[in-house]
């Protein structure tokens, strides 16, 4: 609220006295901004220096000045041209790059903290680094350089590739043909065959509730199943509202006709010629697939806004993978029973979501089943020459990538997840439940602080859950658990947390473990293969001998994630698990837990990942704002291309390539700008940077 009133002054032409009026009504609000320090944004550090220029040029000048767009500041401020690289949290691959560790900038550290207040560097000098979760080296030799991603949520699009190998797009808003079709009726029987006319007068009056008994009872005299078979589907087609059953009184079967709701069917009574509420032809599939096309959304977010708009539940929804929030993204979605007639219809309300490509199948999407992501990243305000991209990118095509688990996986509050997931794995539940909730330093919602301090002060779940507006958090509902069940039981309370929110924990520890470890193997053997490393064949492990090793690259060797069904490199840096588990309370040979889902099964992951479909290029411009990436919805609304000039104010590195899952582009565009890309050193570049 502060940001958006002293936004509001920067970017209209008060007069002085008008702008010292209002800049006196923010007063109180900057005062509390002051004693709070909570809000998670990086733009919150602009607030002190911003609140005290508004009040210099108020007093030295007789109109403030017009910058910028008023939209792109009040409306969309991620959509505002900024010269901050920013850091963007995602499930599956995205992030931004940062300074290199080694960069120290000058004066790092001084003038961090503004005088007016603490600023959001300050709050995040708990956060993690890379070097935090074992995020340590490079395979490249060539020097790295500046630039800013994601400055515009359409400089990182990202295309999801299907099971098929096929890179899906939005290109097609029509309706299949087979959802238009008019399905022909099931075969009515006739009135002469089945129902007397004395039969139909009191079910049409039973119909409209002017049958005082409630009921119609139809005597079947020639009693067979075929018989009431069709009797029943004629009271049903004839007269839509009513419900039957097959009763036996002395001897005599009827079949007895009633009204299942009452008069609110009566409201949906339906012609015979019309279809059953919920007919859905046999010959059609089940799930109606179709592509999503989003802007600056998250996956979860827009199921959730096509689910209301739907009035379904968010599960009758499957998707084979998440997608950044910051970002343009393309992915197939299923929907269960829904016709593409209503979810087209959808096109004409959504904001910032379209929906087309639609075709009928008879299965679900299942998480996990696509081949991978194909980006499309602009790195705007480049420093390098063309000759330091072209080896930059060169590299990446020809070598790859170490395929490090980005920072996104580790959480960026003082309270890392890994840490909470080494606690569950000792199986130390006072721990965990000390980690998730005790206050912690750092930029957080406010009411999170208020609920960390209240139960730090009572350890009272109920007392501490009152302070949360929004109970579905994770602190929410576990204490929630702890309410229900109590402080002994804090397993079945923990239990309450979603339990791929759960795993997430546990797999951050293992991601921290194989981070450190694959940074030792390239630190001990760089890029060639070993004897005692590992490779797959098919889904098990083999260790090389040295006459093997010679026959394979670095490109084979997989390294694996802890558990009780893997096993460990033979050199000296497979011995390194067992030294690193047991530094942290942990037998690696008994990986199996109390609790089955925290029972650890391990897996293999390749330590080089080398992109596909990879080009690149240089590109010239002048309007930071303009859109450098033709996307799909322009293409469809028949937009002109972005022209590049041939000599312009900014460059910008665009390039495109195409990942397995569960790899982070934030890991390949680390290796080509070798710059770090924690939410800390951003942070701390971008005060740098600021002052």
């Amino acid at each position: 609220m502060l940001l958006r009133s002293l936004l509001t002054l920067y970017t209209h032409s008060f007069s002085a006295s008008v702008q010292l009026g209002l800049l006196e009504k923010c007063r109180p609000l900057f005062s509390l901004w002051k004693t709070r320090r909570v809000s998670p944004s990086p733009s919150y550090l602009f607030i002190p220096r911003l609140y005290k220029n508004l009040a210099l040029m108020a007093e030295s000048k007789p109109a403030s000045v017009q910058v910028g767009e008023k939209r792109g500041c009040l409306e969309n401020k991620e959509d505002t041209p900024s010269k901050k690289p920013k850091v963007e949290s995602d499930h599956e691959n995205g992030g931004s790059p940062h300074q290199d560790e080694k960069e120290e900038p000058e004066g790092e550290g001084k003038d961090v903290k503004e005088e007016d207040g603490e600023t959001f560097a300050d709050m995040m000098k708990h956060g993690l680094t890379e070097l935090d979760v074992g995020i340590l080296k490079y395979v490249s030799e060539h020097e790295g350089f500046s630039g800013i991603l994601k400055e515009r949520y359409s400089d990182f699009v990202v295309n999801e590739i299907s099971k098929h190998g096929k890179i899906v797009h939005l290109d097609d808003l029509s309706i299949p043909a087979e959802a238009e079709e008019v399905q022909e009726p099931e075969p009515q029987p006739t009135e002469t065959d089945v129902l007397t006319e004395e039969q139909k007068k009191q079910l049409g009056e039973l119909q409209l509730f002017k049958n005082k008994e409630g009921n119609v009872f139809i005597e079947v005299m020639d009693d067979t199943k075929e018989k009431r078979t069709l009797v029943h589907k004629a009271i049903k087609t004839l007269f839509p509202g009513l419900e039957t059953k097959t009763e036996e009184k002395e001897g005599h079967k009827f079949i007895v006709a009633y009204h299942a709701a009452g008069k609110k069917a009566l409201a949906e009574v339906r012609t015979t010629t019309a279809p059953r509420k919920h007919f859905w032809p046999k010959n059609r599939g089940c799930f109606c697939h179709f592509v999503l096309y989003k802007e600056n959304k998250d996956t979860m977010d827009a199921i959730n806004v096509l689910s209301k708009f739907l009035r379904l539940r968010p599960n009758m929804f499957s998707y084979m993978g998440t997608k950044d929030k910051r970002a343009i993204t393309v992915q197939e979605i299923a929907v269960l029973k829904i016709t593409a007639e209503r979810l087209a219809h959808l096109n004409k309300c959504l904001m910032n979501l379209k929906l087309g490509n639609f075709c009928y199948k008879n299965h679900p999407l299942k998480l996990g089943e696509l081949q991978g992501n194909h980006f499309t990243v602009v790195i705007r305000n480049i420093s390098g020459t063309d000759e330091q991209v072209r080896q930059a990118m060169s590299s990446l095509k020809q070598t790859g990538f170490i395929n490090y688990y980005g920072m996104q996986r580790f959480g960026t509050t003082a309270v890392p997840t890994q840490n909470v997931g080494r606690a569950i794995l000792r199986n130390d539940w006072n721990e965990v439940v000390d980690l998730i909730l005790k206050p912690r330093p750092g930029a957080e919602k406010e009411f999170l602080v208020r609920c960390r301090e209240e139960w730090a002060k009572s350890q009272d779940p109920e007392a501490a859950l009152k302070k949360l507006p929004n109970k579905r958090c994770v602190e929410g509902q576990l204490l929630r658990g702890l309410s229900m069940y109590g402080k002994k039981n804090i397993v079945t309370a923990f239990g309450l947390i979603p339990r791929n929110n759960r795993l997430m924990y546990i797999h951050s520890y293992q991601s921290v473990v194989w981070n450190t470890m694959v940074s030792r193997r390239i630190d001990a053997f760089g890029l060639r293969a070993v004897e005692g490393d590992l490779m797959l064949r098919g889904t098990a492990a083999h260790v090389l001998s040295a006459e093997e090793a010679e026959n394979h690259t670095i490109h084979d060797i997989v390294m694996p994630l802890p558990g009780f069904d893997v096993i460990y490199p033979t050199h000296h840096v497979g011995k390194g698990y067992k030294e690193l588990l047991t530094a942290d309370g942990l037998d690696i040979d008994n990986m199996r837990h109390k609790v089955k889902d925290y029972s650890l099964a391990g897996a293999y992951r390749r330590i080089i990942i080398r992109p596909s479909e990879v080009s690149w290029e240089v590109i010239q411009y002048d309007d930071p704002r303009i859109s450098l990436v033709h996307t799909d919805f322009e293409k469809m609304e028949n937009k002109p291309a972005p022209v590049f000039k041939t000599e312009g104010k900014h460059r910008a590195l665009r390039m495109e390539f195409s990942l397995p899952p569960s790899t982070y582009a934030t890991m390949a565009i680390r290796e080509v700008l070798k710059l770090d890309t924690s939410i800390k050193k951003q942070t701390q570049l971008n005060t740098t940077w600021f002052n």
